[in-house]
């Protein structure tokens, strides 16, 4: 898998699944569902304002009258409307919950509600696919949204969300890559302690399914050239499918960038829950809506 025109071709194939939509009366949410319907991934729940959700079907998105695949359900504001999506995906009416027109806070506390949430124990995480022109691959970068300051317990289980991620996708044995300043362990930089930490948990079966090697900096880990100058060996240097970033600012930098100035497509979800949680930005386009759809779609089955 190195495009998302093959992922979404590869959620197409997958067995089919409902997803339920958090506050569905958003243009770009509803273009994206119009195009995952068109292309026969998935049916939908659209849960918020019926009589909105409803006029804007009708003005803008007639096809989703036609195709049968998409219900709507009224909530009366947002934190009803979150309590019902994650009830659907706890009733396994849904198998994806994605959100639309709907702050990331009321979403969340839906999701990590005690006895009506979808928690299971492990941290949840954010895994972020890029497809990159610059390097004519995809990448996976976590954890860019929900840990601020993790440690290295919560970065174990942030990689084997992202590994669970990447198997699903198809990429059979990722390959690791603990980011860092640095190529060598420096006392006084807790990163890349961490990544010393992981590589050798990796190393004695602790963390499997994957190869964990650290720590590394940006360049050692996706390109062969930079790792070969600076003589960083290993199964990982140049090669990384998965890249851990020590924190939410490092990560929020390096996924931006990878927006703004690598001109990237990108889908991301939420991994560690009972179901994948689809949390794009307001801001996101149909396009990532979409991608994040697709990769969903396949995490789920």
């Amino acid at each position: 898998m190195n495009t998302f025109h093959k992922l979404i071709e590869q959620a197409g194939l997958k067995e089919e699944v409902t997803v339920a939509v958090v506050k569905a009366e958003d243009r770009e949410v509803l273009r994206a569902v119009e195009m995952a319907t068109e292309r026969e991934l998935a049916n939908f729940i659209l849960i918020g304002d019926e009589k909105k959700i409803d006029d804007l079907i009708a003005q803008e998105f007639p096809s989703l009258l036609q195709n049968g695949r998409v219900v709507t359900r009224h909530a009366v504001d947002a934190a009803a409307a979150a309590e019902k999506g994650v009830q659907a995906v706890r009733d396994k009416e849904a198998a994806v919950l994605m959100k639309g027109h709907i702050k990331t806070a009321p979403l969340l506390k839906a999701v990590l509600h005690k006895e009506k949430g979808m928690r299971t124990g492990n941290v949840l995480s954010h895994v972020a696919l890029f497809e990159v022109p610059a390097i004519e691959r995809s990448i996976f970068v976590t954890d860019a949204a929900m840990n601020v300051a993790p440690d290295l317990q919560q970065k174990v289980q942030i990689v084997a969300n992202a590994v669970n991620v990447a198997h699903k996708l198809g990429v059979s044995m990722p390959k690791v890559a603990p980011l860092a300043a640095v190529e060598v362990v420096n006392p006084g930089m807790q990163a890349t302690l961490d990544a010393a930490a992981l590589t050798q948990m990796n190393r004695r079966g602790q963390i499997t399914g994957c190869i964990v090697d650290g720590p590394l900096a940006l360049d050692n880990a996706i390109s062969i050239e930079a790792a070969r100058q600076k003589n960083v060996g290993g199964e990982v240097a140049g090669q990384a499918d998965i890249l851990l970033v020590s924190s939410i600012e490092a990560g929020n930098v390096l996924y931006k960038s990878l927006m703004y100035f690598g001109n990237s497509q990108v889908g991301a979800v939420i991994a560690g829950a009972k179901a994948p949680i689809v949390l794009t930005s307001r801001s996101d386009s149909a396009q990532s809506k979409l991608n994040s759809l697709a990769m969903a779609i396949c995490s789920a089955n």
